[in-house]
């Protein structure tokens, strides 16, 4: 059963004090911006990512520094090129526990302006900030073994079992995971607003994504919610 369930977890992976973070001029970060109604070119939606990186990448180190104990804050931002991969950004940690975040060519390829991408990667750092990655991996693993507790008093065969655990572990992993999403919406866009972007303009994101609606055991929140998550957090912290 142990064998089963680290399986499992194997293949988890993320779709305090306060620091002194430089904010810069209001009138500068939320100057009019215009969306992108089309897929930038190539070279432009390359060049953003660039920019992107070099700017919010150091705000993901130092939030994630300040509040932080023991956690390895050293981001590795990492591009999926493998063909037919869709729009999507993930984050996870490699063999020593260092953080990786991961964008595929279709994500940056469809971001309309930085903002954007500087929104996506703020969310996607604040899942290894927040902890999210070891918190889904305990309750799958709770209900990992409850289920196979259960199947076993019932009286199941191995492979009966077998599969309650992996349903049980798919349950746990779920548990909180839209309430994980939504806190990273929060964090993702507390980055990127002191990276200097605007993340009400970079939850433009959610237009273009299926809405999950509020689907039992649903991933995801319904688009609608985390974009009044990102605009209730700029509010905050634009003092309004």
């Amino acid at each position: 059963m142990r064998a089963t369930i680290l399986a499992f977890l194997a293949v988890t992976v993320l779709s305090a004090c306060v620091p002194s973070y430089p904010a810069g001029d209001p009138a500068e970060l939320y100057a009019p911006a215009v969306p992108t109604a089309a897929p930038l070119a190539p070279r432009q939606a390359a060049s953003n990512f660039i920019r992107v990186v070099s700017r919010v990448e150091p705000m993901t180190e130092e939030i994630c520094r300040a509040r932080t104990r023991g956690v390895n804050c050293d981001f590795r931002i990492v591009i999926d090129d493998r063909a037919g991969q869709g729009p999507n950004a993930f984050q996870t940690l490699d063999e020593t526990g260092r953080p990786i975040l991961g964008f595929t060519l279709a994500l940056i390829a469809d971001a309309r302006n930085e903002d954007e991408i500087a929104f996506v990667l703020g969310h996607e750092a604040a899942h290894h900030i927040l902890g999210h990655i070891p918190q889904t991996q305990q309750t799958a693993m709770a209900g990992a073994v409850m289920a196979g507790i259960l199947a076993q008093a019932t009286g199941a065969d191995p492979a009966a079992v077998d599969a309650a655990q992996r349903i049980g572990a798919t349950v746990g992993a779920r548990r909180y995971s839209r309430a994980f999403e939504l806190e990273a919406d929060a964090l993702g866009a507390e980055i990127a607003f002191y990276a200097g972007y605007d993340p009400v303009l970079g939850a433009g994101f959610f237009d273009r994504l299926p809405d999950p609606g509020d689907q039992f055991l649903g991933s995801h929140p319904p688009n609608s919610e985390r974009k009044a998550q990102v605009r209730a957090v700029v509010a905050q912290l634009q003092g309004f």
